[in-house]
């Protein structure tokens, strides 16, 4: 009797498509503090981002416009829920955490909830580009912001 084999992750699920159409803060800021663009060269995602600061730093409005596969767009749509209201340092470690996740390093995907969505990318080191590219734009237009 043949058993079935075990089902696959699937990169593109139905909640990565989800979150592909729920970018939050979607345009450009009026006079930000720090803008970025950044390209994906394997996919060719590309996105700028515009940033105002507040108090130590804090992000307070965040406005981008966003061409990516729908892997970059779910990233996108993460990063766009949890951003405002946090430092560089904090967008930073961010990124640091789920590029170990990405990179089979760590099995935990914090600090910002979510990212674990994307544990079927994880064999794919290719797509790791165009889910980190969100940070790493708004990573630059935060330093932009600060004139780093």
């Amino acid at each position: 009797m043949n058993t079935p084999p075990p089902p696959t992750k699937t990169l593109y699920s139905i909640d990565v498509l989800r979150l592909a159409a729920s970018i939050p803060h979607l345009g450009r800021l009026e006079q930000p503090d720090g803008s970025a663009e950044l390209r994906s060269p394997i996919c060719g995602s590309r996105i700028i981002a515009d940033v105002k600061l507040g108090c130590e730093g804090k992000l307070l409005q965040l406005g981008w416009t966003v061409s990516a596969c729908a892997l970059g767009q779910a990233s996108a749509a993460l990063v766009g829920q949890h951003a405002i209201g946090q430092t560089l340092a904090q967008i930073e470690d961010a990124a640091s955490h789920l590029r170990l996740f990405l990179d089979g390093k760590t099995e935990e995907c914090e600090p910002l909830p979510g990212f674990s969505i994307f544990e079927a990318a994880r064999a794919h080191h290719a797509r790791h580009p165009a889910i980190i590219l969100p940070f790493d734009v708004l990573q630059a237009a935060m330093r932009a912001a600060h004139g780093q």
